[in-house]
């Protein structure tokens, strides 16, 4: 009898031990299901193609310049990378083909630059010359306080980005060299974006000062 009530308290320990697995397993399931939500696939795939073009485009077409500015959109394509691989992205982005030109390029007339219209967005309310018409801005990965950098203009510049698709504005500095007419860093670009978006496709640069 002794023998028997005793292997009943073993059996009650061992369920005992079985079930608390079992709910800390479920717990930990839960809690790496929700690490990754709220990211946006189509955002960070298309902030991914846009970088994957401007880097074969540097390769077919290389200058100077063009090692340079390769680094520094691989650093973003690393970023981005580690965000869609956190949010589980598993689209097969590809930079598009880069066709051979079949003319020497013409080179366009020069306008002379537009005044931004009044009014501005919700941060900063500086307007100055409409610079890089069409461009779009995307993040370059650097940390540190809000700041951009320039393929187009010198190191000290300010410029001023506003998305139009939420009328939010910022005004930067230029702090280093890049391969676009502007990148702006982490913290700037958080304060412009639309949610789980990482490419500003409507936006309109100007140079400040």
């Amino acid at each position: 009898m002794y023998r028997r009530n005793r292997m009943s308290g073993r059996a009650r320990k061992l369920l005992i031990g079985v079930a608390a697995a079992t709910l800390a397993g479920g717990a930990f399931a839960v809690s790496t299901g929700m690490s990754s939500a709220g990211e946006n696939c189509a955002g960070l795939d298309g902030a991914l193609r846009n970088n994957l073009d401007f880097i074969a485009a540097q390769r077919a077409d290389p200058d100077a310049l063009s090692a340079a500015r390769i680094a520094n959109r691989q650093a973003v394509v690393d970023l981005i990378n580690q965000r869609r691989a956190t949010a589980g992205c598993t689209g097969d982005v590809q930079a598009a083909p880069i066709k051979a030109p079949t003319k020497a390029p013409t080179k366009a007339p020069t306008k002379a630059p537009t005044k931004a219209p009044a009014g501005g967005g919700a941060t900063g309310g500086a307007t100055g010359d409409v610079v890089c018409q069409g461009s779009t801005v995307t993040l370059s990965g650097e940390g540190g306080a809000p700041a951009a950098s320039s393929g187009t203009f010198p190191v000290g510049t300010t410029l001023k980005v506003t998305n139009l698709d939420n009328n939010k504005s910022i005004t930067v500095k230029v702090a280093t060299p890049s391969g676009s007419c502007i990148l702006l860093n982490n913290a700037a670009f958080e304060e412009v974006r639309e949610a789980g978006k990482f490419l500003i496709r409507r936006a309109v640069i100007e140079r400040v000062g």
